[in-house]
């Protein structure tokens, strides 16, 4: 499946209070790594800023008035996201204000199309109790966020689709599942392990004598020592637990 990490920008915190996007940006993932076929569009909200709003995005009425407004570019936004898994931070927010676009232009729901991953979900299971702001995920897990002065759509989905990997990441996120090639040209060395060439590991069998042997040779030491040097009902609970 296609994943999409999204983002978006509002003029406002309530779409219910007539608030509408701004900005929308999308970065494609595709095997889980970026693919360069990204979306972004700025729009005409045909209405104010709230207060504090326009500071956080640095946009402006003025930037924007030459902008298409949504109804211009659902059709190649929904071409662009169908079928695809998005992924999106506190995804109640932006799918919120999406739908109510989608609602504004009579195009039915957008959740019909997609699926939806939360990645503010996904981070509040695995740090508890912790901030789990996208600042606060980039600073946890690693992320470089240094450029990011201003909340932008497209921004916000590159340093997001970074967050998300790093949080679902495994051993091919960390160099063991690289192809031959891609590392190579990267200037790395590949070591190829191909389990099918691993010759059968050989069985160890220990014969009656030995075993009589063995319990001999402990039987002497427990003697010398005047007590058990090993209590095998108890190393046996041991591993069990």
């Amino acid at each position: 499946m296609r994943q999409i990490v999204l983002d978006t920008e509002t003029t406002g915190l309530e779409w219910k209070k007539g608030n509408r996007v701004v900005e929308i940006g999308c970065v494609e993932l595709l095997e889980r790594r970026p693919s360069g076929n990204n979306f972004h569009r700025y729009l005409k909200p045909d209405c104010a800023f709230e207060a504090g709003a326009q500071e956080v995005t640095g946009l402006s009425l003025e930037f924007l008035a030459d902008k298409p407004r949504f109804e211009e570019v659902v059709d190649e936004f929904l071409a662009y996201v169908d079928g695809a898994e998005l992924i999106i931070h506190n995804a109640a927010f932006d799918m919120g204000f999406l739908e109510n676009e989608m609602l504004l232009v009579g195009r039915g729901r957008l959740d019909e199309r997609v699926t939806v991953t939360d990645t503010l979900a996904m981070a509040r299971e695995r740090f508890p109790g912790q901030r789990n702001s996208l600042d606060a995920l980039c600073k946890r897990l690693g992320v470089d966020n240094s450029h990011r002065h201003l909340h932008g759509g497209l921004l916000d989905a590159q340093i997001l689709a970074d967050v998300y990997i790093a949080l679902t990441s495994g051993q091919e996120e960390i160099g063991f599942g690289l192809p031959e090639a891609e590392a190579a040209s990267a200037g790395g060395v590949v070591q190829v392990f191909d389990a099918a060439v691993l010759l059968p590991r050989p069985r160890v069998l220990v014969t009656a004598s030995e075993l009589e042997a063995h319990a001999a040779r402990l039987e002497r030491l427990r003697k010398k020592a005047g007590h058990a040097l090993w209590d095998g009902a108890k190393a046996e609970e041991t591993v069990s637990a």
